[in-house]
């Protein structure tokens, strides 16, 4: 579905049914998705100008239109996803990826993903974890916390957590369309505030200008016309391990 909604052909009838079916439940959720994929790739051309060579994408999806691997086509990155059939697809459209590769896992058992992301990456270097627009479908119960907490203290100095989250002060505006469609995923989460997010972060120093509407994080041009903004509805940030 995400795919369709970045206009890619990797998808089906019946992805492209929900996500109509979404559009017009939700108006904002195709161009949000496309302000997401914007800041996911400002972020790593971020962390790559930094210096960072390795990045790690959990819950990635399909690595499609304008990923990782592409806006940093000379670092190792490392797809996580447990959805077998996203699995299947990914490892067909990396065949010629060069340094990509996608691992089937769940990311929320945060030490399996690790070992397993350590067969590729250098952990002992900075690496990038990225964490786009898939907290807020973990749920507290589930601890996504305690799995973030983990990449925080297994990460080396130098590394970058990246990461967009649905902000629950805006849930009136969208009320309940989203819900019915994500009704049979897999991932039931929800909304945080502003506050709740931030502490994903824990004591990394958060880049200028810190965590802020995702389509305000370091724009690559000024915004010609001033409109007033879906408030904290999809908040982004990137953090630095000191």
């Amino acid at each position: 579905m995400y795919d369709y909604m970045l206009g890619g052909t990797d998808n089906f009838a019946v992805d492209r049914q929900a996500i109509d079916r979404l559009s017009e439940l939700v108006p904002e959720a195709v161009p949000q998705a496309r302000v997401n994929r914007a800041f996911l790739q400002r972020a790593v051309r971020y962390a790559a100008a930094a210096g960072v060579r390795q990045f790690v994408d959990l819950g990635s999806g399909l690595p499609t239109q304008g990923n990782v691997h592409e806006v940093a086509p000379q670092a190792r990155v490392v797809y996580v996803d447990r959805d077998p059939v996203v699995a299947a697809h990914a490892r067909r459209l990396l065949d010629d990826a060069g340094e990509a590769v996608f691992v089937q896992a769940d990311l929320l058992d945060a030490d399996e993903v690790l070992a397993r992301a350590a067969r590729f990456l250098d952990l002992d270097e900075p690496v990038a974890v990225l964490l786009v627009s898939i907290l807020h479908f973990l749920p507290d119960d589930a601890n996504p916390q305690a799995m973030v907490a983990r990449w925080r203290e297994a990460l080396a100095p130098g590394s970058h957590l990246v990461l967009t989250h649905a902000a629950s002060v805006a849930q009136s505006r969208s009320g309940g369309g989203g819900k019915v469609i994500h009704r049979g995923s897999s991932r039931r989460g929800g909304t945080r505030s502003p506050a709740e997010i931030r502490t994903f972060f824990g004591d990394f120093s958060l880049v200028p200008p810190g965590l802020v509407q995702a389509v305000d994080w370091r724009p690559d041009r000024p915004k010609l016309v001033s409109t007033r903004p879906l408030p904290g509805y999809l908040m982004g940030g990137v953090g630095i391990k000191d």
